[in-house]
């Protein structure tokens, strides 16, 4: 009996130390991967990187940030997502590296179960290192299993099925707001996804255009079966072989990507038409450059080439500052920029299985005036999710 209690002993050690050689502390260098990879998967959303340098040097700076693999956890480990929630582009937004402490805090003294550490809700120049703030703030980990492994817009793309989930308890607390115009909100809302989702937009919208949110608990293996584990360390590869590039120029930088992501750069060109406008909370449009057009709802959901349909949303759109290199956002973008458009098929991705939720993906149509599920049909449905609620 001994000696079998001390052989398991040894294996769970052995297990521990095979895992904190998965774990990977996060600094400056890593931060700076991220955010280039994370734009780039943001795929014209996500916020944009300088957004994410600021936040993400402010968590560095409150103590050490290590990410985990999803497999380092128990299985009941309670996870929470960290998102933003907005229109990018707006003239008003304000979120500070505070007001995500807050968010943190708030949902902390609102939520009755611990959780075991916090997952980003997608990729994006912001968006993966959503989290970063709260985990330095209350001491947890960061887990390397965001909800998408691409930007998406809405919030039920972002909730990994847990709209389908009967009775599930959506649990949200945000905060944000413009000072200066008095705008500042912060609260905790309880209730169906889709309900709580458009409550908290609201939200955004009456603070100036964005706020930070912590949401959303589940269990670890729910996140497994899913989310999309390993998405963050694809994105710090996909800013890997973006900088690989750099060093040769910016047109380099964005041959390397493409190789990376298996996909192409489509074409190169002048923005000679663009047409932006804010509605319900969320940037939507389209531009024109060269042969090439694109429309985008946050994120960029078509493009096409003198109006053949080459990639349609979740396939990875993006559009890359020619001159600098920079990956630019649908909200950083401006007429008579010269861009080069980067593009990706889904199938080269590390996605949720909301991307294969028809009835999510048929939303887009209206918005931005194209078809969209005929371009997505023959993919198989996601499997309809079920679990209990987290916090009984």
């Amino acid at each position: 009996m001994a000696f079998t209690a001390k052989v398991s002993l040894m294996m769970v050690m052995k297990q521990r130390d095979e895992q904190r050689l998965d774990e990977q502390v996060l600094d400056e260098q890593v931060l700076k991967k991220l955010l280039a990879g994370g734009c780039i998967l943001g795929g014209g959303g996500g916020e944009s990187m300088d957004m994410g340098w600021q936040a993400g040097c402010f968590a560095l700076s409150q103590g050490p940030l290590k990410l985990l693999p999803l497999n380092a956890l128990d299985p009941q480990t309670l996870l929470a997502t960290a998102s933003l929630v907005g229109a990018p582009a707006s003239g008003d937004k304000q979120v500070l590296p505070e007001d995500h402490v807050r968010a943190a805090r708030v949902f902390k003294d609102s939520f009755t179960e611990p959780v075991g550490g916090f997952i980003s809700n997608e990729n994006g120049g912001m968006a993966s290192i959503n989290g970063w703030i709260a985990a330095a703030t209350l001491g947890l980990p960061l887990i390397d299993a965001p909800c998408n492994g691409r930007a998406h817009p809405t919030g039920k793309m972002g909730g990994m099925g847990l709209h389908h989930v009967d009775d599930y308890l959506s649990c949200q607390a945000f905060a944000g707001g413009n000072r200066q115009k008095s705008l500042y909100l912060e609260g905790y809302i309880q209730g169906r996804l889709g309900p709580a989702s458009r409550l908290v937009r609201q939200a955004a919208i009456q603070a100036g255009g964005l706020v930070t949110v912590i949401r959303n608990p589940v269990r670890a293996e729910y996140v497994k079966k899913f989310g999309a584990p390993g998405a963050i360390t694809h994105a710090i590869e996909t800013g890997d072989a973006f900088y690989q590039g750099y060093e040769s120029g910016p047109g380099e930088a964005a041959v390397q990507v493409a190789h990376f992501l298996k996909g192409e750069i489509v074409c190169c060109g002048t923005i000679t038409r663009l047409c932006r406008k804010t509605r319900h909370g969320f940037d939507v449009g389209h531009l024109e450059a060269g042969a090439a057009e694109l429309t985008f709802w946050n994120e960029y959901m078509t493009l096409e080439i003198r109006g053949e349909r080459r990639y349609t949303f979740p396939d990875l759109i993006m559009t890359l500052d020619a001159d600098s290199g920079k990956p630019l956002t649908s909200a950083e973008i401006q007429t008579g920029k010269k861009i080069r458009i980067l593009a990706t098929r889904k199938e080269n991705l590390v996605l949720s299985v909301t991307m294969n939720d028809l009835s999510l993906l048929e939303e887009i149509e209206p918005v931005v005036k194209k078809p969209i599920v005929p371009y997505n049909q023959s993919d198989a449905p996601a499997s309809k999710p079920t679990m209990e609620r987290p916090h009984e």
